[in-house]
């Protein structure tokens, strides 16, 4: 056999077990990087929509505005709009209920922002756990096409009345590329999800905070209602 072949030479020789693994970790690494573009893409913008945001609420704007403005809002990155939206859209449907306690309007403000900052976690942490997968799989499905492609060039080998270093180095290393594709697509599925998984309860951290904040905002407000009521 030729010393000389390349790598594509090899793949094409290859026993089709070792092609199917190899045909399998190649998708895997095409839909690990898919997911780690679309996380980057989405995160990116919910970061920089929930800083505007942020930016506006604490600026002292009125809340009426806005929460008209977090309700135009469509774009799939509203991040923290969104969760002012479903808190202060309770807390203007329990002061227009009355009769209404400022505990119980707080009480219920709080669990909606909950909800939907509940939401807003599970949008940014979708395709996390198949990037996870395929980072702790791949490089043991790329361990067995490597066993498997060993195991045949062995077998062959065992037929032959001489053995040189030729003819063993194309089988192994037909097998070894298997295992090389294996650390190929799980390396930077790890690390997509490392990243993309901090980057999310960085996220999640301030959606709390805020929720907190607003929280005390609404129970002032609610307060001063019944006051006056």
């Amino acid at each position: 056999m030729n010393m000389n072949m390349d790598v594509v030479q090899l793949v094409l020789e290859a026993s089709w077990p070792v092609q199917v693994v190899m045909l399998l970790l190649l998708a895997a690494s095409y839909v690990s990087w898919r997911i780690i573009w679309q996380k980057r893409v989405l995160i990116r913008k919910t970061k920089t929509a929930s800083d505007e945001f942020e930016s506006s609420f604490w600026s002292g704007g009125d809340l009426n505005t806005l929460y008209r403005s977090a309700t135009r809002q469509k774009d799939g990155s509203a991040g923290m709009a969104s969760i002012f939206e479903a808190g202060f859209r309770e807390f203007n449907r329990l002061s227009q209920a009355g009769d209404v306690s400022a505990e119980k309007v707080v009480d219920e403000c709080q669990r909606a922002m909950r909800v939907a900052q509940m939401r807003e976690v599970d949008r940014l942490e979708q395709g996390l756990a198949t990037l996870a997968t395929i980072g702790s799989t791949s490089p043991y499905v790329g361990l067995f096409g490597t066993v498997w492609g060993i195991m045949s060039a062995f077998m062959q080998i065992g037929n032959m009345q001489s053995v040189t270093l030729a003819t063993v180095a194309g089988p192994i290393a037909e097998a070894l590329i298997a295992t090389a594709l294996g650390l190929f697509a799980a390396i930077p599925a790890v690390i997509g999800y490392n990243r993309y998984a901090d980057k999310v309860v960085r996220l999640e951290i301030r959606y709390d905070g805020f929720t907190e904040e607003f929280s005390s905002i609404l129970q002032r407000h609610a307060r001063a209602k019944s006051k006056v009521e």
